[in-house]
């Protein structure tokens, strides 16, 4: 048999760029963060992780900027060997004194730092437990490390509790979860994951992703937001640091073995210059602005609220900039979608593996620098769409899959 047999049963893309409802890689041809521009159209962009506004932000972008000027583009190596810059070290230094723990090591991307930090502390003889929600990175990260992966049903601390039970005279334990899922907007219930860590001798690993620099006091994210300290913690500079990469936060010792073992991080190249710096100059901005945080926040409380008075369904939790409005069937959620891209927004179109059978939903997420206007054109949009599709109105269809969680944690 041919491996690239399986390929010519792939029709799905086909089928949906034929019936005019594929949603996926479509190009842009201009950002100005709130607003992009898609075949000559300007849409209102509601489908970013630029959470805080600061991908174009003249502070970022001068650094990035500075940085290629002074490194150039790409450091054409790995951390390991000749990839390591000043710039690096500075970031790491700084990320660890922002998040309060003793040490950070970068990585290229996000999903290489999940991919290398678990692969790397969790051998064969440990067990990992994890939400089943997770993000994919979590997932192939687990599966990297050899060890013995049990998950969890999303957020449910019973079955937890049990599997700990079970697992009680094992090797070493690590519980790893999304601080704020990505795609649902729900928070994970983490001062009663910290006590059962506690209670049977387990470590926790947060990926706070979506929650830094948007969730807690000074925006270290849900761990601080729930008022817990995990003994890890994964971010990214890919959303609110408004650039690419990643870090793993921790104690010192620890950051150092990783540092000599994650795979992920020997064997790949470094952050590019200008990706540094921009994180780094977008960390300045984190650390002063607080009200950045705050004004997301509120966009997406004003966003949830009138979808619900309109008759959407929406999830997750107030303490989100993520929207997630329900659908529940794949080709119906399509159509949504089609028609808010017809009224002028870019939402991103959701369906599995990214979320359970049933609950295709239509991801919106919001940025600190979106204007009222803008919000109230979002919510005007929404109605003209969801008329058009027969979600609103006499003739509503209310066949949604409600979601598992509380709608407002």
């Amino acid at each position: 048999m041919d491996i690239f047999q399986k390929c010519d049963g792939f029709t799905r893309a086909q089928e949906l760029h034929a019936a005019g409802l594929y949603a996926y890689f479509i190009p842009l041809a201009g950002s100005e963060g709130t607003e992009v521009e898609i075949g000559g159209r300007r849409l209102i962009m509601i489908g970013s992780n630029n959470y805080l506004g600061l991908t174009h932000h003249e502070h970022v972008r001068q650094a990035a900027i500075d940085a290629v000027r002074r490194y150039g583009t790409s450091c054409s190596g790995s951390r390991f060997l000749n990839g390591t810059l000043e710039l690096h070290e500075e970031l790491e230094r700084r990320l660890a004194a922002f998040m309060g723990m003793e040490a950070t090591l970068c990585f290229s991307t996000g999903f290489q730092t999940n991919l290398g930090a678990i692969s790397a502390i969790c051998g064969k003889d440990d067990l990992i437990f994890c939400d089943r929600e997770n993000h994919a990175s979590i997932i192939d990260g687990c599966r990297l490390s050899f060890a013995e992966v049990r998950k969890f049903r999303h957020n449910d601390m019973v079955d937890l509790e049990s599997q700990l039970q079970r697992a009680n005279n094992r090797g070493g334990k690590l519980i790893i979860v999304d601080g704020l899922f990505s795609m649902m907007g729900d928070l994970a219930p983490l001062q009663q994951i910290r006590e059962l860590a506690d209670r049977y001798g387990a470590r926790l690993m947060v990926d706070e992703a979506h929650s830094m620099g948007v969730l807690g006091h000074h925006g270290r994210g849900a761990a601080e937001h729930c008022g817990i300290e995990a003994d890890l913690v994964m971010g990214t500079f890919s959303k609110s640091f408004a650039s690419l990469g990643g870090f793993i936060a921790g104690p010192k010792r620890v950051i150092e073995f990783m540092k000599h073992q994650a795979r992920p991080l020997i064997f790949s190249a470094a952050i590019a210059p200008p990706s540094a710096a921009a994180a780094l100059a977008a960390l300045d901005l984190i650390e002063a602005r607080p009200d950045m945080r705050r004004r997301v926040l509120q966009i997406a409380h004003r966003v949830r609220t009138g979808l619900r008075e309109m008759g959407f369904q929406t999830a997750g939790t107030l303490a989100s900039p993520i929207v997630p409005v329900i659908v529940g069937h794949q080709e119906r959620m399509l159509h949504l979608w089609r028609a808010l891209f017809e009224c002028g927004l870019f939402t991103n179109a959701v369906t599995q593996p990214a979320v359970p059978v049933g609950q295709d939903l239509i991801r919106t997420s919001f940025i600190a620098s979106h204007t009222d206007a803008q919000i109230d054109e979002v919510l005007q949009r929404f109605a003209e769409a969801g008329r058009k599709v027969g979600m609103l109105g006499a003739d509503a269809d209310s066949s949604a899959t409600p979601p598992a969680q509380a709608a407002g944690q």
